[in-house]
Protein backbone atom coordinates (compact mmCIF):
# COMPACT_ATOMS: atom_id res chain seq x y z
CA UNK A 1 0.00 0.00 0.00
CA UNK A 2 1.26 3.24 -0.96
CA UNK A 3 -1.25 5.51 0.53
CA UNK A 4 -4.22 6.22 2.60
CA UNK A 5 -6.20 9.18 2.27
CA UNK A 6 -9.66 10.12 4.08
CA UNK A 7 -12.09 12.13 2.08
CA UNK A 8 -15.65 13.35 2.73
CA UNK A 9 -18.37 13.98 -0.27
CA UNK A 10 -22.02 15.68 -0.07
CA UNK A 11 -24.21 13.06 -1.33
CA UNK A 12 -26.78 15.68 -1.59
CA UNK A 13 -25.17 17.26 -4.89
CA UNK A 14 -24.72 14.02 -6.55
CA UNK A 15 -26.46 14.42 -10.29
CA UNK A 16 -28.81 11.23 -9.82
CA UNK A 17 -29.16 11.12 -13.68
CA UNK A 18 -25.25 10.31 -13.77
CA UNK A 19 -25.51 6.94 -12.21
CA UNK A 20 -24.35 4.47 -14.15
CA UNK A 21 -25.98 1.03 -13.27
CA UNK A 22 -24.18 -2.32 -14.28
CA UNK A 23 -24.57 -5.55 -13.86
CA UNK A 24 -26.77 -7.25 -10.98
CA UNK A 25 -28.27 -4.14 -9.91
CA UNK A 26 -24.62 -2.52 -9.11
CA UNK A 27 -24.87 1.60 -9.60
CA UNK A 28 -21.75 4.02 -10.25
CA UNK A 29 -20.77 7.55 -10.22
CA UNK A 30 -17.33 8.45 -11.18
CA UNK A 31 -16.00 11.28 -9.85
CA UNK A 32 -12.36 12.62 -10.05
CA UNK A 33 -9.89 12.76 -7.07
CA UNK A 34 -7.26 15.51 -6.80
CA UNK A 35 -4.19 15.05 -5.06
CA UNK A 36 -2.34 18.54 -4.76
CA UNK A 37 1.01 19.08 -3.54
CA UNK A 38 -0.06 21.91 -1.38
CA UNK A 39 -2.80 22.07 1.48
CA UNK A 40 -5.60 24.33 1.79
CA UNK A 41 -6.15 26.58 5.16
CA UNK A 42 -8.47 22.96 7.02
CA UNK A 43 -5.57 21.21 6.03
CA UNK A 44 -6.83 19.56 2.86
CA UNK A 45 -4.97 18.24 -0.12
CA UNK A 46 -7.38 16.37 -2.23
CA UNK A 47 -10.27 17.89 -4.15
CA UNK A 48 -13.56 15.44 -5.13
CA UNK A 49 -15.32 16.52 -8.07
CA UNK A 50 -17.26 15.64 -11.40
CA UNK A 51 -15.26 14.79 -14.29
CA UNK A 52 -15.72 16.70 -17.08
CA UNK A 53 -15.67 16.56 -20.42
CA UNK A 54 -12.96 18.42 -23.25
CA UNK A 55 -15.85 20.45 -24.14
CA UNK A 56 -16.66 21.68 -20.78
CA UNK A 57 -12.83 21.84 -20.41
CA UNK A 58 -12.08 24.21 -23.35
CA UNK A 59 -15.31 26.29 -22.45
CA UNK A 60 -13.92 26.68 -18.79
CA UNK A 61 -17.00 25.27 -17.70
CA UNK A 62 -16.55 25.73 -13.81
CA UNK A 63 -16.16 22.47 -12.21
CA UNK A 64 -19.06 20.68 -9.88
CA UNK A 65 -16.85 20.39 -6.42
CA UNK A 66 -18.28 17.49 -4.45
CA UNK A 67 -16.22 17.11 -1.35
CA UNK A 68 -12.34 17.20 -0.30
CA UNK A 69 -10.01 15.33 1.90
CA UNK A 70 -6.37 15.06 3.24
CA UNK A 71 -3.53 12.00 2.67
CA UNK A 72 -3.51 10.70 5.98
CA UNK A 73 -0.48 8.11 5.15
CA UNK A 74 2.08 7.85 2.19
CA UNK A 75 5.32 5.93 1.74
CA UNK A 76 6.29 8.10 -1.41
CA UNK A 77 5.54 5.53 -3.99
CA UNK A 78 2.67 6.59 -5.68
CA UNK A 79 2.36 4.88 -9.47
CA UNK A 80 -0.06 5.20 -12.33
CA UNK A 81 -2.11 1.94 -12.59
CA UNK A 82 -2.22 0.63 -16.03
CA UNK A 83 -5.07 -0.84 -17.15
CA UNK A 84 -5.64 -4.44 -18.08
CA UNK A 85 -6.46 -5.17 -21.51
CA UNK A 86 -7.72 -8.52 -20.35
CA UNK A 87 -10.95 -8.44 -19.10
CA UNK A 88 -11.13 -11.80 -17.66
CA UNK A 89 -10.70 -12.51 -14.02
Amino acid sequence: MATIATISIDLNKLDKSKIINGKNGSQYYNLNISVNDTTDQYGNNIQVTEPQTKEQRDAKTPKTFYGNGAVRWTDGKIVIAEKKTNTEF
